[in-house]
């Protein structure tokens, strides 16, 4: 298991196909993903203030799924550091904050205007938009990468999806850069 650890922000949970890529990508032992139970809230809080035919039930299933598949994911103890730390949205320190507390070197967020990189890099932090951070690991590990979206694609069944059609799934959460490198590699996944 990689020591490169990365800290997903709650907006990297919120579209499911981003979710499952991501937690399948956390297994290729990589990286060490990590998350917070505030996070947590975070995604689940937004989904259903978006969505209220969900059931929070069905989602803190999702989220215990999610914890149970990547070892030792859950931060704690950060919350002593948010007081001290400044960021455009004093509601986004807690990410920040969990990020130190695990020594990640990368949070993960579509948000990357809320992490300032000059502030983050006294921390040795880096904020990567997830088309960013996949792309670094094609660049790092292409076959484990096609294995991965491969096996969320399988895991698709209604309705099941072709390649073309999951990489147009993939692009619509906002991953161009990533579908641009798999469609080279359809056959793959």
């Amino acid at each position: 298991m990689s020591t490169f650890t990365a800290v997903f922000d709650a907006c990297v949970f919120y579209p499911a196909p981003l979710r499952d890529l991501l937690m399948q990508l956390a297994l290729t032992g990589l990286f060490r993903a990590r998350w917070t139970d505030r996070i947590h809230e975070e995604w689940i809080a937004a989904l259903l203030e978006r969505r209220p035919d969900l059931r929070r039930e069905r989602l803190l299933r999702t989220r215990g799924l999610i914890d149970s598949s990547a070892p030792d994911c859950l931060v704690t103890g950060y919350e002593h550091l948010m007081e001290g730390l400044e960021l455009p949205d004093p509601d986004d320190r807690h990410v920040l904050a969990a990020a130190i507390r695990c020594n990640a070197a990368v949070i993960v967020s579509f948000n990357q205007s809320d992490f300032p990189a000059g502030y983050l890099a006294e921390f040795g932090i880096e904020v990567q938009h997830p088309d960013e951070f996949i792309g670094h690991l094609i660049d790092l590990a292409p076959d484990r990468v096609f294995l991965a979206a491969k096996k969320v694609r399988a895991r698709l069944k209604n309705p099941p999806r072709s390649a073309d059609e999951y990489l147009e799934t993939l692009a619509a959460q906002g991953l161009p850069e990533t579908v641009t490198t798999l469609r080279r590699y359809r056959d793959l996944i």
